[in-house]
């Protein structure tokens, strides 16, 4: 009973350690295969090294010297991860009216570009990152860091190009890589007219919560795969409420209702063309 007490009237160490643990644990998740975690995992290594060689050896001075680089650890860390932590406070000082914002500038420019290649029927395989990172995927194809920008995406997938071929990655606003390689769908249920563009649309959508946009080259038709499934023969307004509902609004249930809609207007539209084409036949006759 007595430890019990004690316990109670100590909760504040243990609040303090549990916010250190998942500050630390927040720090170390978000810098995760980053260029600097891995330079600061060599020096750590190679300091520990050292030191421990110091010790062994009774080098006095060296282990002392080396012991003064754990004080700096601190001034490396913002020298190492400047662009990181620059990253992170602005994360944290947007307010979702601006995210909500930067995401409907992305659609509208990834729209225009869609519509552009369609047109020209220039296949293209555009990767939306969703909350899922895609690092390893990443990792493999060509890394670029430029705003999205229609004319961006429409020069990456002009014939002939270097990176034409293979897939581009958005994360957030910025295009992120290039001709990256996505894994192909194993399911049987796909139609032998579906190529090796929508299969990897479909297959990277199985295994992740990202949206991919693809054109066809063949065909000039827009396409979306998300959570296993394809869309194709989407118009730019059609894309763009397919956008909205699973970037901005990020909710399955909307795109279902979505879809729904669209399903609807198609039927519609179909039923206003053979009506059109009986009454055509019936002047003819």
């Amino acid at each position: 009973m007595e430890i019990i007490c004690e316990i109670l009237s100590n909760w504040r160490i243990f609040l303090e350690i549990i916010i250190l643990f998942f500050m630390i644990y927040a720090i170390l998740y978000y810098l995760r295969n980053t260029h600097g975690a891995l330079i600061l995992l060599g020096f750590l290594i190679l300091l520990s090294a050292l030191l421990m060689a110091a010790r062994l050896l009774n080098l006095t001075v060296l282990a002392i010297v080396l012991e003064t680089f754990y004080t700096s650890l601190p001034f490396l860390l913002l020298v190492l991860f400047q662009p990181e932590l620059r990253r992170a406070l602005a994360q944290l000082g947007s307010i979702t009216i601006l995210a909500n914002r930067r995401r409907k500038e992305v659609i509208s420019e990834l729209v225009i570009a869609v519509q552009n290649m369609a047109r020209r029927k220039c296949g293209a395989l555009i990767v939306i990152e969703g909350k899922m990172h895609l690092q390893n995927i990443i990792d493999d194809a060509i890394p670029l860091d430029a705003k999205i920008n229609s004319l961006m995406l429409e020069s990456v997938f002009y014939p002939n190009s270097p990176l034409h071929d293979g897939a581009v990655i958005i994360r957030d606003d910025h295009i992120v890589a290039a001709r990256a390689i996505l894994p192909l769908t194993l399911s049987e249920n796909i139609s032998r007219q579906l190529g090796t563009r929508h299969r990897a649309a479909i297959g990277v959508s199985e295994e992740s919560d990202a949206v991919t946009v693809l054109v066809s080259e063949e065909t000039g038709s827009i396409g979306i795969a998300h959570g296993g499934k394809l869309y194709r023969d989407l118009s730019g307004d059609e894309l763009q409420k397919m956008l909205d509902t699973l970037i901005v609004h990020k909710e399955a249930g909307e795109l279902s209702e979505t879809v729904r809609q669209l399903n609807e207007e198609w039927e519609s539209s179909a039923e206003i063309i053979s009506a059109d084409v009986s009454e055509e036949e019936e002047e003819n006759k």
